[in-house]
């Protein structure tokens, strides 16, 4: 059960990220790194109606060459897409995903598993062609048959970052889901200076929001309204990169958790909306995998990237050992476009643990094309 929180309050920083992936603890997952991908055009088509986006049409694709993006993310390594649930490219095309907690089995619309990765929706975006607008992305993929149709319940954080052209803003993201029919139902958000969003395995909902039908009474889970009021404190202080870092994951650690560590995954999915930071919790089962991936010792993480093993080469795969916070992740923008990315494994590819700290990865690199004001704001 993750959780992305997103803010515009900080005076320094354009945007400011931070993400828990929470996650089995021994699916096989690479380390962040830079990959690159070829982006083909997208066909030319009409502009999305302003009627169906609240800020207006983007222009239209205007490039008919294909050619290559650099990704910075981490990738999952049990499903042959090496999809991810975050990441960013070097033209600003970021985007960060949460799974939909589906409690409806028999709902064959909206399936637990699905046929296509969820984290091919972020790769979707991550590898698109740099002349596709995100207005124009949306479009594509809730219009378009194979968008989000045969994906397992998700919402999609993603956009272009631009500076806006009016005001200290930035160009708004979008939340795609496959609870949306279409993109007239798309929220938009980060458009404006001083908000605070929080996302997780419900629906996005604004404070005062009512449910959706089917949903929990609650309109807003505990965790992102703990998570939202932390980071308007954080962001409020104002602490310079040195400070602000450690105090981010000192937010990501926040625990609101059961002591009992031995609960099956059925037991404790009503608790993950309480908790920012989820502890490896799991049934005997799952303990004894655990158990046994120690036994094949320490490793210095999970692979870096590049060329890596296929799937059913790992020991350790999907949906064994214990379940919690996995990875977590940071991510600062100033207004120049200056991008410090950090990922902190918490746990080596044999399950064993890593000391706070010690499994920290940091890249920095600058926003190609930031400074090309977007036209439109929210």
């Amino acid at each position: 059960m993750c959780i992305a929180l997103v803010t515009t309050a900080h005076p320094d920083y354009a945007l400011v990220v931070i993400d828990n992936r929470d996650e089995y603890i021994l699916r096989p997952t690479s380390r962040p790194h830079w990959w690159t991908t070829r982006a083909e055009p997208v066909p030319r088509g009409p502009n999305p109606s302003s009627s169906s986006s609240p800020h207006g049409a983007n222009a239209a694709v205007d490039s008919t060459n294909p050619t290559d993006v650099e990704v910075l993310s981490s990738r999952d390594l049990q499903r042959a897409e090496r999809g991810t649930w975050l990441g960013i490219t070097k033209g600003g095309n970021f985007a960060v995903l949460t799974n939909y907690r589906e409690t409806n089995t028999s709902d064959t619309a909206h399936p637990v598993h699905g046929t296509r990765s969820r984290g091919g929706m972020v790769t979707a975006w991550l590898g698109a062609h740099p002349a596709e607008s995100t207005d124009q992305f949306v479009h594509r993929m809730l219009d378009d048959d194979g968008g989000v149709k045969g994906v397992g319940g998700f919402s999609l954080i993603c956009g272009k970052l631009r500076r806006a052209k009016y005001d200290k803003n930035i160009e708004p993201l979008a939340i795609i889901s496959n609870r949306c029919d279409h993109a007239g139902q798309v929220p938009w958000i980060c458009g404006r200076r001083g908000s605070v969003y929080g996302l997780s395995n419900a629906t996005y909902r604004r404070p005062g929001d009512p449910p959706e039908d089917g949903e929990d009474d609650e309109p807003i889970w505990p965790k992102i309204a703990v998570g939202r009021d932390k980071l308007s404190a954080v962001v409020s202080s104002a602490p310079a990169e040195a400070q602000l870092l450690p105090a981010l994951f000192d937010l990501l650690d926040t625990q609101d958790f059961p002591p009992n560590r031995t609960l099956d995954l059925e037991q404790v999915i009503p608790l993950l909306k309480d908790s920012i930071f989820i502890p490896a919790v799991g049934g005997e089962q799952h303990q004894q995998q655990m158990e046994e991936a120690r036994s094949r010792g320490k490793t210095g993480g999970n692979p870096p990237g590049g060329e890596t093993p296929a799937p059913e080469d790992h020991p350790n795969g999907f949906e064994t050992g214990l379940y919690g916070t996995q990875r977590q992740t940071v991510i600062l923008v100033d207004w120049e476009g200056n991008v410090t990315y950090t990922e902190r494994a918490l746990w080596d590819a044999n399950g064993n643990e890593i000391l706070r700290g010690e499994g920290d990865e940091t890249f920095r690199f600058k926003i190609e094309g930031f400074e090309q004001l977007a036209e439109l704001r929210n």
